[in-house]
């Protein structure tokens, strides 16, 4: 079983940045892909960004593209969400997840097992 916990949600003005964190309890979180995802209130959750388990590899939904960057820490089991540019069309409740082994696509949600409790990110105009 894997614990995530986000951090690092807020309010912030157009143009602004923020940078989420997701801390994992498991032992093992570099055997684990990563995925950032994001739900507007009614909205479908919907994929923002993913990183391979060595962080060789990153991966973007195009509305995201060019203004944040995914990372992560292996040593200290963390992930995280540099967002840069905000618009008021990124406030969300953002959710870190963790990939089943051998699975894929990254943008696919159903592919992911472990999911945080989500962190709020409003952008105001």
């Amino acid at each position: 079983q894997v614990q995530l916990v986000e951090s690092g949600g807020g309010l912030v003005q157009a143009g602004g940045s923020l940078r989420l964190s997701c801390a994992a309890s498991k032992r093992f979180f570099s055997s684990y892909a990563m995925g950032w995802f994001r739900q507007a209130p009614g909205k479908e959750r919907e994929f923002v960004a993913a990183i391979s388990r060595s962080g060789g590899s990153t991966y973007y939904a195009d509305s995201v593209k060019g203004r944040f960057t995914i990372s992560r820490d292996n040593a200290k089991n963390t992930v995280y969400l540099q967002m840069n540019s905000l618009k008021p069309e990124d406030t969300a409740v953002y959710y870190c997840a963790a990939q089943r082994a051998y699975s894929s696509p990254y943008t696919d949600k159903s592919t992911y097992a472990y999911w945080g409790q989500g962190t709020q990110v409003t952008v105001s105009s």
